[in-house]
């Protein structure tokens, strides 16, 4: 069988400020760095035969820890990479209530479509749960560590896995 571990990246300065990253390719901060590299051992003890990750730079560096460690490459996947989230991007939490109150509004009552150009939950799920299948037949057997981002993560595992979009609402993202 197959082992997937699914690792979300480290801290940004995004992050800490709530502003929504999205597909924008924020750098990991010092402590998302630290994060990765504390992480890193811990994963390598797993014995990982393979390491994905997202293309933007703030997975894609969190799994260079991990290959740090390991001597193994990473391979890179744009399927990995997070939400888009369309005209937010870049803004903070509160300028999205002010300037989208009602796309915020449906967002956050969990509407899978909200609007304001932003990725549906479904072709999330699909889009990262494709690269997570593909993922695991790279080391058919063995054991895969991919560095992926938090709503990602959730809805491509959930898609993996057949999980119903009302099932998936009460599993919070991953956090860092």
């Amino acid at each position: 069988m197959t082992r997937l571990i699914v690792w979300r990246h480290g801290n940004t300065d995004w992050n800490a400020a709530d502003r929504v990253q999205g597909q924008t390719d924020v750098p990991l901060n010092d402590l998302g760095r630290e994060q990765a590299r504390a992480s890193a051992p811990l994963l390598a003890a797993l014995r990982p035969d393979v390491i994905v990750a997202s293309d933007l730079s703030r997975a894609a560096d969190t799994a260079a820890a991990l290959a740090a460690v390991t001597g193994l490459p990473v391979t890179g996947d744009a399927r990995l990479r997070e939400r888009h989230f369309g005209r937010w991007q870049g803004l903070t939490l509160t300028e999205v209530a002010e300037r989208f109150p009602d796309e915020y509004a449906r967002w956050r009552a969990g509407d899978p479509d909200p609007g304001a150009e932003i990725e549906t939950l479904g072709d999330l799920g699909e889009r990262v749960g494709a690269a997570l299948r593909a993922a695991a037949a790279a080391a058919a057997g063995g054991t895969v560590v991919v560095a992926t981002h938090g709503g990602g993560a959730r809805q491509g595992v959930g898609h993996l896995l057949g999980w119903d979009a009302a099932i998936l609402r009460t599993v919070g993202s991953l956090q860092n």
